[in-house]
């Protein structure tokens, strides 16, 4: 929603992310001031550095506290989560900070009374309290009904109002002239407080500081101021705004102007009728949606562990990858590791609807190292079981398992919990079925041969004893002459001949289809000739080494275009794309199946969940 307005796109929309080296004069100067200037030379480049990036932190803990369910679910003013548009289209919401970091700049120079500020001035306190409650909170009230009028809407301020499901960061989304006027706005309680004699820099950082809180605050999205307190003092809904309050605005544009003082909506007759049943209802309200399905994933590594949705936000809306700024968070991680690891229960992540079903995303805490650790198996199928039944006293229908949630020697592929909970009403679903039709179907026609790894695997077995059903050689990469004679036999006679065991990676070197179903570093990738494709149902993916082969993504499915509220990409799967085992569990809701699809994968069912996931719109990832 561009604007070719005059002054309504950023000077800076082109540098991209490049935009914070425009931070680097002011940073050069306040390094010159502290290692190089005389004693109590000015320091205001610092304080601006540092003020700017308070503001951004204080953004942060906004973002993770609205964003996180077990704090705010039950406040929620708008149900409906954001989704990817709004993601992109607030993606620079911090313009605004670099630009009122330069204008802080300009004004130092052309105003002497900002130079060496004292630390504390009491007066300005009062000061700037009086101007902000008269001058600024009239001002911007008039002013924003301004951009209420039809031009200035347009042009301008259609692009904050684009957003219904408010976040922190809608806060800053806004044209290059709103900041302008929003920005002078600000300046006037602390230019006003400085001439009369007032001003210091305790009181610049908390007027700015405490004048984002409140805004992001009113961006939240989650009612948390408690409703006993005005009814107690009922001046005070006068007197500072809250989250429900400001939502109407979003809603019903022609009401409720007022920057934090809901007064001059009253004075001038604007204040939405609304406002206070509303937020009534929002404090005595409970998330009583429950969800009809849930997908139980767990961490990766240490890195992925950011990869959640009340973190960093823009970062859990692409596909996941380890960033050079994420590697500095390794040692804030590693202890908050351990505290999971004594104590910490399966949380909920994210959600979305799919024709009128809430589906969850919980997680296990639990690290993928540890599933790994045969002394912590005990307690991961404890919180795995503990996750079942409270799907299951809720009233959940569906519980999908992740990948090594459905470990075959962690539960037997989730077979553990149906045996030692046989009244479970939530059907248990390892989703593996569609994983293998995903895979079987990647493989082209004319191929006749395939060489696998991971063949003696849950999945390993039901894609060769597929594979050999269609007259595909399968060489089937395993020491274990049992485990294969197994599989071997549970093909037909006539069919037997085409599954063959193998013991080593070169007797692949032939064979131009791997299906990789175990990790392979690059030693064992050199064995495939060149020209091969590597399939993979491996978690995390094989590096991709050879620069003469090409590698099949995880396997993953598209979800059906009438998804709504997606925002978070899951694990390194691109937008509106989930893992297969996913998909499953999904398909298993939608289809109404009341079985447990727990433990072995019956092969005649791999067409059968193929054409369902076809028939309900899923698609394959490209």
């Amino acid at each position: 929603m561009k604007s070719s307005a005059y002054l309504a796109a950023w000077p800076w929309t082109n540098l991209g992310s490049l935009k914070y080296l425009l931070y680097g004069p002011l940073i050069a100067k306040a390094i010159h001031t502290n290692f190089y200037g005389e004693n109590g030379g000015d320091n205001w480049c610092f304080h601006i550095l540092l003020v700017s990036l308070l503001r951004c932190t204080i953004c942060q803990i906004w973002t993770t506290y609205s964003n996180m369910y077990c704090l705010s679910s039950r406040h929620k003013i708008c149900r409906k989560d954001a989704e990817f548009d709004q993601m992109d289209r607030e993606w620079d919401w911090d313009n605004y900070i670099i630009l009122q970091a330069f204008m802080a700049a300009a004004a130092h120079y052309y105003l002497p009374f900002l130079s060496n500020l004292p630390a504390w001035n009491a007066k300005g306190l009062l000061y700037v309290a009086i101007l902000h409650m008269g001058p600024v909170e009239a001002l911007y009230y008039w002013l924003h009904r301004a951009f209420h009028t039809d031009f200035l809407f347009k042009n301008y301020h259609s692009l904050h109002h684009a957003s219904i499901t408010l976040q922190p960061q809608t806060t800053g989304t806004a044209t290059f002239l709103e900041h302008i006027v929003l920005t002078l706005i600000m300046a006037v309680p602390i230019v006003g407080a400085g001439l009369m004699g007032g001003a210091s820099m305790a009181i610049i950082y908390i007027y700015y500081l405490l004048f984002d809180s409140l805004r992001f605050m009113g961006h939240c999205n989650v009612e948390m101021m408690p409703e006993s307190l005005f009814r107690s003092v009922p001046m005070l809904r006068y007197l500072i705004y809250t989250p429900s309050y400001h939502s109407l605005h979003h809603t019903e544009m022609s009401t409720n102007y007022c920057l934090f003082m809901p007064l001059y909506d009253h004075l001038w007759g604007t204040l939405n009728s609304k406002s206070w049943t509303l937020q009534r209802s929002v404090c005595a309200g409970e998330d009583n949606r429950v969800p009809d399905f849930v997908f139980l994933a767990h961490i990766v590594d240490v890195l992925s562990s950011l990869h959640v949705r009340f973190l960093l936000r823009g970062f859990t809306a692409t596909p996941f990858r380890s960033w050079w700024f994420l590697w500095p968070l390794w040692p804030v991680v590693i202890p908050v590791m351990f505290v999971m690891w004594i104590w910490a229960k399966p949380f909920v992540n994210t959600g979305h609807k799919l024709k009128g079903y809430l589906n969850h995303t919980w997680v296990v805490p639990r690290f993928g190292f540890q599933y790994f650790i045969p002394f912590a198996h005990k307690g991961i199928n404890n919180l795995i079981e503990e996750a079942i039944l409270s799907a299951d006293k809720m009233g959940v229908k569906v519980i999908s398992l992740a990948a090594l949630n459905k470990n075959e020697a962690l539960n037997g592929g989730g077979t553990l919990f149906v045996k030692r909970l046989p009244n479970l009403r939530v059907r248990v679903v390892h989703g593996n079925t569609l994983t293998a039709a995903v895979v079987i179907k990647e493989i082209k026609l004319h191929v006749k041969e395939v060489f696998l790894t991971g063949a003696t695997s849950k999945l390993g077995r039901v894609i060769a004893l597929y594979l050999s059903r269609k007259g595909v050689r399968v060489l089937m990469l395993t020491n274990s002459e049992e485990r294969f004679k197994s599989i071997q036999k549970e093909a037909p006679p006539e069919l037997q001949k085409f599954l063959v065991q193998v013991t080593k990676y070169e007797a692949g070197q032939n064979c131009k289809t791997w299906i990789v179903g175990k990790w392979i570093a690059f030693k064992e990738q050199r064995c495939a000739p060149p020209g091969t494709h590597f399939h993979q149902f491996v978690v995390p993916p094989i590096f991709e080494l050879r620069n003469d082969c090409t590698y099949g993504k995880l396997v993953g499915m598209q979800l059906p275009d009438a998804v709504e509220e997606l925002s978070t990409c899951e694990y390194k799967m691109s937008r509106r794309c989930v893992h297969a085992c996913h998909a499953g569990g999904i398909l298993h809701l939608l289809e109404g199946w009341e079985h447990h699809e727990v433990g072995a994968i019956d092969v005649d069912k791999i067409d059968v969940v193929w054409e369902a996931a076809m028939k309900h719109g899923f698609k394959t990832v490209e």
